[in-house]
Parts: C-alpha cells; structure tokens; sequence
C-alpha cells in the first residue's frame, strides 16, 4: 500500500516527462546509491531524467543506467556548482528538481532563484536530523533550526524516506507530518537478486566453513561497529564464527586498533568498499546493523532481499519500522552488547526463513517505489 501522505486529484494530473536529481556526488553513501536506483526507475518508465552532479566522483558512477543522462557540472564543491545549475535551470526547463542531503538543497533552491524559472524543487530527507546534525544538540542551536526551517518553507515539497524520519522533522523543525510525504527508498531491484546469486570473492564463504556475521556501512560512528566487534568478542565464548564488516570511513584505525586490543585478528575483516556485498550478504550466517541512528537502513533491507537472517538496533529510525516491531528480524538496544551478542547467538541457532524475509523486502522494491514517485510528483504538478 503507497504511503497515505499524498493524493493525486483524479484527472488533473500532469503527466510525468522530465525530472532532474542533483547530488554533490556518488561516493559511498547510501542516500546516492537510493538516487541512482530512483533515477533508473524513472527513466525505464520512458520518463527523461537528468542526473546533475556537482563532482563527477565516486564508486555509483558504474551503476549509473545508461537510459539516465548524466550531466558533469565538474564544479568539485558542491557551492560552486550553483552558477552552472542555474543555467541548466534556465536552459533544460525540467518539470522538477529533486535533491537530497542540505548541503545540495540550499544550493538547489539558490539556482531555483536565481534562474527565476519557478521550477518545483523537492528535498529528499535521507536520515534523522537531530541525529545528523551535531549541532542541533548543543544548547545554541536556534540558528541551524532556523536556516533548515527556512529551507523546508522554501521547498515545493519535503519527502521522508521513513515515518520516523517524518516524525523527526516535525518534532526538531516544526515542520508538519501532514504536509511531509514519506516514500521508501527503492531498495531491491533486479540487478540486487543477480548480484546475489554471484560467488563472494572470500576464503571464508568456502563450505564447512564457521559462519560469517556481516555488517555493511561506512565506518562512520553512526553505525557503531565498535559494539558490534564488542559483541562479536564475547559471544566467541560461546560460537567459533568470523565477522565481516564491509565499507570503507574515517574510524578505519580506530577499529583495527580495537581488533588488535581484543586479540581478534584474523576473525575480523575490514575489507574496505566492496562493488557486490549481495553476494556476500546471501551467504553470510546473520547480517548486523549495529547503528546509533538511520534514516531508513537500506543495507538491512538489502540483507532481507538476499534471505539473511538479521540482527539490528532499535535506533531512531527505520529498523522497528522495517523488522514490524521484531517480527522480521531482532531488535536489540542501541549499544547493548550483551544483548546484541545474544540476539546473534540466537539467530544462528534459529532455522532460516528466507523466503519470509524477502517477501518483506519487497516492500521496497524499486518497482513499486518509483510509481509511489511518479504518483506523488503528478499530484504535486496538477496543483
């Protein structure tokens, strides 16, 4: 069922033709790989879609649709580039822009001005802000709530990839559910069951082999895999196992520090970034999301599309909502690592249910996400 934020007047809507997204770049973040894959479902639906990137950079590049035009502003920052999307604005006339992430939405609605075309701009909000933004939790943090209050005013529509995200926004900005559209990211596609079915290029997929607990995201504190290595350390008492962390962050050192501090070397393997960790999340024993906040955990899903049994933090937001308060997966305490080590045991020991947690996963198939946008975007025009 689509998200009940939205409605199409019946027979005013104006048909669907020509989009264009705007992203700083495509380095390894989940809210770019969810642009490339809404980007590609618009343009399969014969819909003109121009992908303007400000710093044409990073390892999405390849999965890039080629039906999907790709236009370099080669601005490097993404401030820089408001000269040159201005004259696209001006210039190409899409029916909409959408971007995602605040640096690049203030930098959309300044060309929107600027280009005095009147197009509708939308912002995407990809993750909890009181979460993201550290400032919004010190003591004097009226000016950013101020700037980000204005930014949401100014935008012809704000999207919210989870309620949670949607609940946030009201709750630190004040700006209304109501008038918030949530609408899930398009997680699985079809290229995700292909990749899937490929051979993970790692000894310890071999057979016979102890499990693998996985995790995928950048090693970032969001996502908090010094609980999980924590956990993963005690529950070697109890389980022989390996845990994979895949992705690539600035806490890099600080993590193999806390490997070697543990004495858990070659039980744990940071990778780095990896093109096709589906191959990897199809054969692993469970798959953990470990992080302090989310938007909505793409990678989690992703896990569930390949039939991995998972584990995830209850944080704010997305996984309860993905997971039905638990039903599909188990939910553990942000930080607990007791509690984490055990819901692992338990979901080793448990007997696979993969086609339960694909069915769910295809809640956020790109398929049906991409006509909750279309629908959406025709409402917003016919108004």
């Amino acid at each position: 069922m689509s998200p009940p934020q939205f409605e199409a007047t019946a027979g005013s809507a104006r048909e669907l033709k020509h989009v264009a997204i705007f992203l700083a770049d495509l380095q390894g973040g989940g809210a770019e790989r969810m642009m490339v894959n809404l980007a590609g479902g618009l343009a399969r639906k014969e819909i003109r879609v121009d992908l303007l990137l400000a710093n044409t950079d990073g390892p999405y590049l390849a999965e890039v649709q080629k039906s999907v035009r790709l236009v370099e502003l080669n601005a490097g920052r993404v401030l820089r580039a408001l000269p040159l999307l201005t004259s696209y604005l001006r210039r190409e006339r899409p029916q909409l822009l959408l971007t995602t992430l605040h640096h690049a939405s203030v930098v959309a609605l300044l060309a929107r001005r600027l280009s005095n075309t009147h197009i509708p701009v939308f912002i995407r909000e990809a993750n909890t802000p009181s979460q993201q933004e550290p400032s919004l939790r010190r003591p004097k943090s009226w000016l950013i709530t101020k700037m980000i209050r204005r930014l949401y005013r100014q935008a012809d529509g704000v999207i919210a990839v989870s309620k949670g995200v949607a609940e946030d926004l009201e709750r630190y900005f004040g700006h209304p559910i109501h008038q918030t559209a949530v609408l899930y990211n398009p997680v699985v596609t079809d290229e995700l069951g292909r990749l899937a079915c490929l051979e993970p290029e790692h000894s310890w997929f071999e057979p016979d082999a102890p499990p693998v607990i996985l995790a995928v995201g950048r090693l970032h504190v969001q996502k908090d895999f010094a609980t999980l290595i924590h956990a993963f350390a005690r529950l070697q008492k109890e389980r022989d196992s390996r845990l994979m962390i895949l992705g690539e962050g600035n806490e890099r050192s600080e993590l193999e520090g806390l490997v070697r501090q543990l004495g858990l070397e070659g039980r744990v393997a940071l990778p780095g970034f990896v093109e096709n960790p589906f191959a990897f999340m199809s054969r692993a024993g469970v798959f953990v999301l470990s992080s302090r906040w989310e938007g909505l955990p793409g990678a989690l899903i992703q896990a569930m599309a390949c039939g991995c049994p998972v584990v995830a933090t209850d944080c704010r937001s997305g996984p309860a909502e993905v997971l039905d308060n638990g039903r599909y997966g188990e939910l553990v305490q942000v930080g607990d690592i007791a509690g984490m080590a055990e819901a692992i045991v338990r979901t080793l020991d448990s007997a696979r249910q993969p086609a339960q947690v694909q069915a769910r996963s295809q809640r956020y198939s790109q398929a049906e996400i991409v006509d909750d946008y279309v629908e959406y975007f025709e409402g917003k025009l016919a108004l």
